[in-house]
C-alpha cells in the first residue's frame, strides 16, 4: 500500500511540473500584469522625460567699441643726450641729478681762461680798426689820404669784427645750455673732469627728457590701416602700475608699409603730467577702431563651440533650440551677435552639457519665454 501513496505522489508531482512548462508564458505575464487596484501611471511615463534646469539670460542691445590690441613702447616728447661741442675741462656744474631745468639754462660750465683771452685780443683789434678807419677818414674829408686807404681799413674792421664773432661763440660753446624744458638724468661727470667732443668716449655729460607728454609707439596689422585715424582714443596699461590705464590719442601714422612684418607704425600722445611714465617702458596698447551703440550682445558663457562655428541654445516653447551665431567684437564677459538671433531672445547660460537640440528646458531664475 505504501509503495502505490509513493507511486501516486510521483504522479502527482510530474504533472505538475509538466503543467507549469506547458503553461509558463500566459503565467508569467500573468503575473507581470498591474493588479486593477494600482492606480494611474506616474506623470512622466505618459509624458516623458522631464525639463532640464537651466540658467538663462536675454539678449541686450548696448555700445560696443571695436578695439585693436598691439604692444608698444614708449618716447619722451624731446629727448636729448647732452655733450660738449668741444674739448674741455669741466669748471662748473649748475644742475643737480633729475632736477626739472628750463630752456636756455645753464648746466654745465667748461674752463674758458684760454678763450676769454682770445675774445679780449679780439675785440682790442677790432676798436683799433675803428680807430684807424675814423683817422682815414677824417684825412681823406681833408684830402690828406687816398681813397684807397680808407677802403683798405674798412676790409681790416671787417677782418676784426668777424674774429671776434668767432671766438665769442668758441666762448659761447664753453657753455652747455638746456635746449628745452625738461627733467636731467643722473650726470656722468665731475668738476675737474676732461670732456671731449666725441660722446662715444667721454663727452657725454647727462640726458635731458621732456616727458611733459609721452609718445607711444606701436605697429597696427596692414589689414587695419583703413580704420586708424588721427585722433583715434588709445589705451595703455603698464605692468609697473597694476589697474591704470592711461589714455591718449593717435597723433601720426606712418606712410610707408613695413613689408617683412605687413604692418604700419603708429604714434600716439599721452599726458603725463603725474610724470609716471618714463622713456622706453613696454606697454600693451588698445588701439579704438570703431563704436556701434545698438550692438546685440550675449554672455560669453552661452556659447557652444564646435570647430570654428558658434552656436547657443535659444529657449523658446520650453524647450531648447539649437542655433548657430555670427561673433563680433568681444568685450568683458559679453560677445557682440551680429548674425542669427534677435534682441531679446533668450539664451542658456548654464547647464549648457546637459541639454540637446529640442530638449525640454525649465528657467532656474524664472520663467522661460
Amino acid at each position: 500500500m505504501r509503495v502505490v501513496s509513493q507511486l501516486a505522489v510521483i504522479v502527482v508531482i510530474a504533472g505538475a511540473g509538466f503543467g507549469a512548462w506547458t503553461y509558463r508564458e500566459p503565467l508569467m505575464s500573468l503575473w507581470s500584469a498591474p493588479s486593477a487596484n494600482a492606480g494611474p501611471q506616474p506623470a512622466q511615463a505618459q509624458q516623458g522625460p522631464r525639463p532640464t534646469q537651466v540658467v538663462v539670460r536675454q539678449a541686450r542691445v548696448g555700445p560696443v567699441e571695436e578695439v585693436i590690441e598691439a604692444v608698444g613702447t614708449t618716447l619722451a616728447n624731446e629727448s636729448v643726450t647732452l655733450t660738449s661741442k668741444v674739448t674741455g675741462i669741466v669748471k662748473e656744474l649748475h644742475f643737480n641729478d633729475g632736477q626739472e631745468v628750463r630752456a636756455g639754462q645753464l648746466l654745465v660750465q667748461l674752463d674758458d681762461r684760454e678763450t676769454m683771452a682770445e675774445v679780449e685780443q679780439a675785440r682790442a683789434t677790432r676798436d683799433q680798426a675803428r680807430q684807424t678807419l675814423a683817422r682815414s677818414r677824417a684825412l681823406l674829408e681833408q684830402r690828406a689820404a687816398p681813397a684807397a686807404r680808407v677802403e683798405e681799413q674798412e676790409q681790416l674792421l671787417r677782418a676784426a669784427e668777424a674774429r671776434v664773432r668767432m671766438v665769442e661763440a668758441k666762448l659761447k660753446d664753453l657753455q652747455i645750455v638746456a635746449p628745452f624744458n625738461g627733467r636731467v638724468g643722473i650726470r656722468r661727470v665731475s668738476p675737474g673732469a676732461l670732456v671731449t667732443a666725441n660722446a662715444l668716449a667721454t663727452g657725454q655729460i647727462t640726458t635731458l627728457d621732456d616727458t611733459s607728454i609721452m609718445k607711444l609707439r606701436f605697429n597696427v596689422p596692414e589689414t587695419a590701416l583703413s580704420a586708424v585715424q588721427v585722433g583715434s582714443n588709445v589705451g595703455a596699461q603698464s605692468s609697473a602700475y597694476q589697474g591704470r590705464s592711461f589714455q591718449g590719442k593717435v597723433a601720426v601714422v606712418d606712410t610707408r608699409i613695413d613689408p617683412a612684418t605687413r604692418s604700419v607704425e603708429v604714434r600716439a600722445d599721452i599726458p603725463n603730467k603725474d610724470d609716471l611714465l618714463k622713456p622706453g617702458m613696454f606697454m600693451t596698447v588698445q588701439l579704438t577702431i570703431g563704436r556701434r551703440e545698438q550692438a546685440l550682445l550675449i554672455p560669453e558663457e552661452a556659447l557652444v563651440p564646435e570647430g570654428t562655428r558658434q552656436f547657443v541654445f535659444v529657449v523658446a516653447n520650453g524647450r531648447a533650440v539649437k542655433t548657430e551665431v555670427k561673433l563680433g567684437t568681444r568685450i568683458p564677459g559679453e560677445v557682440e551677435v551680429v548674425q542669427g538671433l534677435q534682441p531679446g531672445a533668450t539664451v542658456v547660460v548654464g547647464g549648457v552639457q546637459r541639454i540637446r537640440d529640442g530638449s525640454p528646458v525649465r528657467a532656474a531664475d524664472g520663467p522661460t519665454s
